[in-house]
């Protein structure tokens, strides 16, 4: 039996910067709280509860330092935070920032703004802020021809597959004079599915290990499931069922942004072990 890593699985530069920002401050003074859990995999959040950061969903909620995720937050969150002159510390992704900035620019040149992803993410939740509020938010080639506006202009979620997003895009210039696009999916997304979709073509068994409210670890499984019948999303080895190896030759195993190497190394371990 093979088993292979693909390469550039688990953590992405985003949520390194974001858990290594964490880890300085509590350190330093012992205890925060995260607007939101600091990135999607609840085995993380569970150990940064242990160390001292906790989850609020509410900035009333909040009578210490805060730490914005990497997802980001809607600009109103700035406002309150700097009212109440509540300290934060913002971890939100570099690529992330980039996007809102994007939208902020084309919503002042009087496009109307067209957001490519999943309007219940906390990602997209914010970049609609930056519009104010007037973003449409789409998610298929479906969504895409019920659009109809003057200009347009587009950007993605950072973790949108790639494949879908040039698809959209291609159904938007159908529906408007003119279209602006600024591609946002970050390139560790890219390469992470690019790796992924490889491994999956020569693999008789894909393992995709992320937590199932991660947007980039659902967009794996569906890529490798393209390509791969027997793909399985899972969150820990504790999940793994042993006769999904029957007569499997070649196993595949992959992991989302917001999976860190210890779990991956458990994965793997586990099926060697088999």
């Amino acid at each position: 039996m093979k088993i292979t890593i693909a390469e550039n699985a688990g953590f992405c530069y985003g949520v390194m910067r974001a858990i290594s920002m964490a880890d300085e401050y509590i350190k330093k003074k012992g205890s925060i709280y995260s607007f939101g859990p600091i990135i999607h995999n609840p085995q993380v959040v569970a150990d940064y509860e242990h160390k001292g950061m906790h989850v609020i969903e509410s900035i009333g909620d909040a009578n210490k330092p805060v730490l914005i995720r990497s997802h980001g937050v809607p600009s109103d969150v700035y406002m309150k935070m700097q009212s109440k002159n509540i300290k934060y510390i913002d971890a939100t992704c570099p690529f992330v920032k980039e996007a809102q900035d994007y939208v902020k620019h084309l919503s002042e040149e009087g496009y109307s703004v067209v957001i490519i992803g999943d309007k219940h993410h906390p990602e997209v939740k914010a970049h609609i802020s930056y519009a104010d509020s007037k973003a449409v938010v789409i998610n298929s080639v479906d969504d895409a021809k019920k659009v109809n506006m003057e200009r347009i202009g587009v950007i993605s979620q950072t973790t949108q597959s790639v494949d879908r997003f040039s698809k959209i895009v291609g159904e938007l210039s159908k529906h408007c004079k003119e279209l602006k696009v600024y591609n946002t999916i970050c390139d560790a997304t890219k390469n992470r599915q690019d790796a992924a979709s490889s491994l999956a073509k020569v693999s008789d068994v894909m393992i995709v290990i992320g937590g199932r409210n991660s947007a980039n670890t659902r967009r794996l499984y569906e890529i490798c499931k393209h390509y791969c019948d027997k793909t399985y999303h899972i969150e820990t080895a504790k999940e793994i069922d042993n006769s999904w190896f029957t007569n499997a030759e070649s196993i595949g195993i992959t992991a989302g942004a917001s999976t860190p190497s210890y779990i991956i190394e458990r994965v793997f371990n586990y099926i060697k072990e088999l």
